[in-house]
């Protein structure tokens, strides 16, 4: 993430990441790692990947009512998104202490910001997440990162690792799924468990929208500079919509169905799918779908529908909703099949971004337990698995999705490497085929 195409290459293996463990369970002093943080300690946070919604963590967590809390390092990709963060919080002059010194650009900035803080925040492309997160629970710091968690199945796999050395550490972890921490929920799903919907049988989840941004190609970047400034168009940094956005209401199908609030997380056995890529604006190439229509199986018989499109134009459509033997679900209210209320939502239900960022800081300060990673990682891998189906046009099964070689994040990356996907000739990115798609793990490409 420097501002010159040629930086210091960042790897992303398991070597490296075992002799970060080790290193850092060597070292003496890991601030807040193994005992309680009062509330007059500094909690010195540091972001890495400072876009709209990585600032948007910043402010929050910043926000936390009485928390004794200071920004005191930046990473981005480029160092524009570095300043621009930093303007954002500008007013809250009392809470930032990041010196130039402390600003820091490129593929392999995020490392440096691991010397300088105790708890991070993860809000790059997804493509990169596992590997930051191993290494910042490697590092000993507690962790907000944002959804989805992974883009592949090895990612999937190194997220639960991470988690479990996070357990052994005592460190706290915050996955940004929202949905999780917002009052309107919570309750629905608490009157679900409690039987006022009977058992759940079925349900439809969506999140269909217009387009999605598109920053142009700039004269003076290479492809990797583009692809990277442009990371929402390319599977293997966002994994497609239907795990960059999509995986919120995935969550919601998991958590409604998590009847016995199991520890690791729930998931679907399998998926079958459909999608495509049809309505994208000319002239903004692109390999991601457009459209994503999946049938989740679940244990039990249970069906859940899913859909998410990007149709400029289209209905525009982003909830949950849920068939109960005795009521109609949807998020804040059940009635019964006649139209009666059995129930229905009439409490505070304060902003959960910030919801998320106050608790985090409670568990850091008063050694709760919190680790979201567990469910983060099956609503990430139940929407790898959706795209899965809908990328071949074949039924995945959830437990040969997670276990197969299949990875998208090059091993070794700088400014003047190779994209894992390049543009054809007419400067377009075809996006993958049913009739052809395998999935592939890039770093055994060429490979005998």
């Amino acid at each position: 993430m420097s501002d010159s195409p040629r930086s210091t290459r960042p790897s992303f293996s398991r070597r490296d990441a075992i002799r970060a463990s080790v290193a850092a369970v060597a070292a003496a002093g890991l601030r807040g790692a193994h005992a309680q943080n009062p509330s007059s300690d500094v909690i010195r946070v540091g972001l890495i990947g400072a876009g709209g919604r990585g600032t948007g963590a910043l402010q929050q967590t910043l926000s936390v009512p009485g928390s004794n809390v200071k920004v005191t390092a930046i990473a981005d990709a480029f160092m524009d998104r570095v300043n621009g963060a930093l303007r954002a919080v500008e007013e809250m002059k009392d809470k930032v202490d990041c010196p130039e010194e402390r600003r820091f650009a490129g593929l392999d900035a995020y490392r440096k910001v691991l010397d300088h803080c105790d708890m991070v925040i993860l809000a790059t492309p997804p493509g990169f997440r596992p590997y930051h997160f191993q290494e910042a629970i490697a590092a000993g710091k507690h962790v907000f990162m944002e959804k989805p968690v992974c883009v592949d199945s090895f990612g999937a796999r190194l997220c639960l690792e991470a988690a479990k050395l996070a357990d052994e550490k005592k460190l706290k972890v915050c996955v940004g799924l929202q949905r999780r921490y917002e009052n309107r929920y919570r309750e629905t799903i608490q009157q679900i468990r409690e039987g006022v919907a009977g058992d759940i049988t079925g349900g439809q989840v969506y999140w269909n929208g217009a387009g999605i941004w598109y920053r142009g190609r700039q004269a003076d970047q290479n492809e990797m500079q583009f692809q990277v400034n442009n990371w929402y168009h390319f599977n293997w940094l966002c994994g497609d919509h239907i795990c960059e956005q999509h995986v919120h209401n995935i969550d919601v199908a998991n958590w409604v169905l998590d009847a016995a609030n199991a520890p690791q997380g729930w998931h679907p056995d399998s998926a079958y799918g459909v999608g495509g890529k049809q309505n994208r604006v000319a002239n903004q190439p692109s390999e991601i779908y457009d459209h994503h229509a999946v049938n989740f199986a679940y244990p039990g018989g249970v069906r859940i529908a899913s859909q998410c499109r990007q149709f400029p134009g289209g209905d525009g459509r982003v909830n949950e909703e849920f068939q109960g033997t005795k009521g109609f679900v949807r998020i804040g209210e059940i009635t019964d099949y006649d139209g009666k209320v059995l129930w229905k939502f009439e409490g505070e239900n304060p902003n959960p971004y910030q919801v998320e960022h106050d608790e985090l800081h409670d568990a850091i300060r008063n050694d709760k337990p919190m680790n979201n990673t567990y469910y983060a990682v099956t609503a990430t891998m139940a929407a790898i698995l959706g795209r899965l189906a809908t990328y071949s046009g074949k039924q995945w099964s959830y437990d040969k999705a997670l276990a197969m070689d299949y990875r998208l994040m090059p091993e070794n990356l700088g400014w003047d490497s190779t994209p894992p996907v390049l543009p054809n000739a007419e400067g377009d990115y075809p996006p993958p085929m049913p009739a052809t798609f395998r999935p592939v793990d890039v770093t055994k490409i060429g490979q005998s």
